[in-house]
């Protein structure tokens, strides 16, 4: 036997026998071997351990690559469930994956735990890393996993009704061992416990068991895991300045949003401030639209259950949607809309459509309605009721590299437009449920590869995590304290133009099925505005604040501030001529986070001057007004679309 093991560099190495990634760690060098997190075949993850029987192409992974962070949380999350089955004997363990920035666990304890508990089950779990224990991945029948896990009811229901993403196929289960302790799981996992010496436990919270209000509520434990230590405590930093920056809190102290009981859980009333904020940022999208080749549609907010029912969304996302509305005058069933991609076809397929017309681009601000679970609810950021940028593409195969790329440009161009310059991405490709030729998934899976390579975004491949009726491109960015946000996603779909015998007439006049490309650049308004405003702390650059100056003014200049007012017509202004001191003014507008003050007094009449406060910059003090209106306009200025 002759296996050749291609590394990242094309250098190939050739092996007589099977081998391992940690083996072939080792073979280029020690220090390599040491560090390597798990390996990359075919943009498969597996561990170190796994054997190799056959020509392929390896990466090795190590701490430099995001997705070992993913790893390194997911065996962190099975050390804690370990020190907790250690601590607490008798406890039924669920469900442990990695999250953004960590991971979680939960758990059904005897009797309930409390905060005061984590400090003792980190310590438990630091006892278990010194130890070094290895994961050892293994493929056992299921019945005798059954006995196995016969005193753990989650597991037991896991084995019985999970699928093959969840490491349980028709015969076999795939658990993993270290120690004494053994746990459901598909891996991978890093290759000793002794990886795992950077984390926090972070905070106590609730579950429904897989999700259903129907289930019993376990307790959740969160924590983070990083690979050093000062990734810890950047990360514990962060969180400290999150709380700061928390957009619930912010914009009720500047009027931007409220809600109330009336209106029921994950709903949201704009104050004017907000409504000025949310439509600055809409406007702008809309101009960068028009500018890029897409037409403008608006669709109702209700269909009757048959649209529903063609599309799928009943039988595949019904959960997801509000109950149905019955007619009063025959026996229709109307929904709220979950999503506006249905209405968007209606309206592609309303006219004979010529491939001279493809790409047809349809773009509207289109609100739409889920009925999420109260429990992950969060503000903006997650809500009920929320308006999507949203826009579908129909184009022939022809023309997909062509529209992904020009699409995952002007994504970026736009996220870089709101101050977003630090962009990821992860690319998710075919399930093994699928719709749709191989062949097919194959085009469409490299044109949005080769959109990111041709960009230079920095991705990972999320093997096998695509929908069934397509793959996809999620963009994240990074804010001002290093928080990942999901934004745009952009997703290539099969299934609609089956679902709705979508039709194009082509250039040998037959007819064919257009491909359709859902996107959504900024994701919705809402969890979007909620984003930027922690993002920027509710410290607005000039062109997005909703008040962008403020004059402060000192006597009677009432008339001199009407001529400032009259050379400012584009500039969101108010003027605080209240009898109180000076200094109360510019403390208040400091507090309201408005970006310019203009301090005007009678002083300044015959002299034509004035001050200008810049939010965290200098000031420009008694400087001619013509100086400073040109400055004004200077920060105020929206940013060009440069696509």
């Amino acid at each position: 036997m002759n296996i050749e093991i291609t590394l990242p560099d094309k250098s190939i190495r050739k092996y007589n026998n099977p081998i391992t990634g940690e083996a072939i760690a080792l073979d280029i060098g020690p220090k390599l071997g040491k560090d390597a997190i798990g390996i990359e075949i075919n943009k498969q993850i597996f561990d170190t351990s796994y054997e190799i029987t056959e020509n392929v192409s390896i990466n090795i992974l190590t701490s430099k690559d995001r997705v070992s962070l993913s790893i390194l949380r997911h065996s962190t999350a099975h050390l804690l469930a370990q020190a907790v089955l250690n601590l607490f004997p008798g406890t039924q363990y669920g469900v442990g994956p990695d999250i953004e920035d960590g991971f979680y666990y939960d758990f059904l304890f005897e009797q309930t735990i409390s905060d005061e508990d984590l400090p003792k089950i980190e310590k438990e779990m630091k006892r278990l890393s010194a130890e070094k224990q290895y994961f050892s991945k293994s493929f056992i029948d299921k019945s005798q996993a059954l006995n196995i896990f016969k005193n753990q009811k989650f597991k037991m229901e896991l084995i019985n009704t999970a699928d093959a993403t969840e490491g349980v196929d028709a015969d076999q289960v795939s658990v993993y061992s270290n120690n004494d302790f053994l746990d459901l799981c598909r891996g991978p996992h890093v290759p000793h416990t002794g990886f795992i010496k950077h984390f926090k436990l972070t905070r106590l919270g609730g579950a429904y068991w897989r999700g259903d209000e129907d289930n019993p509520q376990l307790q959740r434990i969160y924590g983070t895991s990083w690979f050093t230590d000062d990734d810890l405590q950047q990360y514990l930093t962060r969180r400290i300045e999150a709380e700061k920056r928390d957009h619930r809190k912010i914009g009720k102290e500047l009027e931007l949003f409220t809600t109330a009981d009336e209106l029921g859980p994950g709903q949201f009333l704009w104050k004017p401030n907000g409504a000025l904020l949310r439509n600055t940022i809409e406007n702008y999208s809309k101009k960068a639209h028009i500018q890029n080749g897409y037409e403008f549609v608006n669709t109702p907010h209700i269909g009757r259950s048959t649209l529903w029912e063609t599309s799928g969304h009943l039988e595949h996302y019904e959960e997801g949607m509000y109950p149905p509305l019955q007619s009063k005058d025959n026996d229709d069933k109307y929904y709220l809309k979950p999503m506006n991609c249905p209405f968007h076809i209606l309206i592609y397929k309303s006219e004979l459509r010529s491939y001279k017309e493809l790409p047809v681009r349809l773009f509207e601000l289109g609100s739409v309605y889920r009925f999420e679970k109260t429990g992950v609810l969060h503000g903006l950021l997650r809500a009920r009721g929320f308006t999507q940028d949203d826009a579908h593409i129909f184009c022939t195969f022809e023309q997909i590299n062509q529209e992904i790329n020009s699409l995952l440009r002007f994504s970026i161009s736009l996220l870089k437009s709101f101050g977003f310059n630090d962009i990821e991405a992860d690319l998710s490709t075919k399930p093994k449920k699928a719709i749709g030729e191989d062949k097919d998934w194959d085009i469409a899976t490299e044109s949005l590869e080769n959109a990111l390579n041709d960009e230079g975004i920095n991705f990972i491949t999320a093997e096998g995590e695509g929908a069934f009726y397509g793959p996809k491109i999620d963009l994240h960015v990074k804010d001002a304290i290093g928080r990942r946000w999901q934004l745009s996603t952009i997703q290539i779909d099969f299934a609609q133009p089956n679902n709705f015998k979508l039709e194009y007439v082509t250039s040998k006049n037959n007819k064919d099925r257009p491909v359709m490309v859902h996107r959504a650049l900024l994701g919705s308004i809402e969890r979007f505005t909620g984003i930027l405003i922690e993002h920027y702390s509710g410290e607005f650059p000039g062109w997005l604040a909703p008040t962008q100056l403020k004059i402060l003014t000192i006597g009677n200049v009432e008339d001199y501030v009407q001529t400032i007012v009259d050379k400012l017509p584009n500039v969101r202004l108010k003027v605080d001529n209240r009898n109180i001191r000076l200094g109360e003014k510019i403390h208040d507008a400091k507090k309201q986070k408005i970006p310019l003050s203009l301090i005007v007094g009678e002083k300044d009449l015959s002299e034509n001057t004035g001050s200008l406060n810049i939010l965290n910059s200098e000031s420009i003090n008694n400087q001619k007004i013509s100086h400073l209106l040109k400055e004004i306009n200077k920060q105020v200025k929206e940013p060009k679309f440069e696509f």
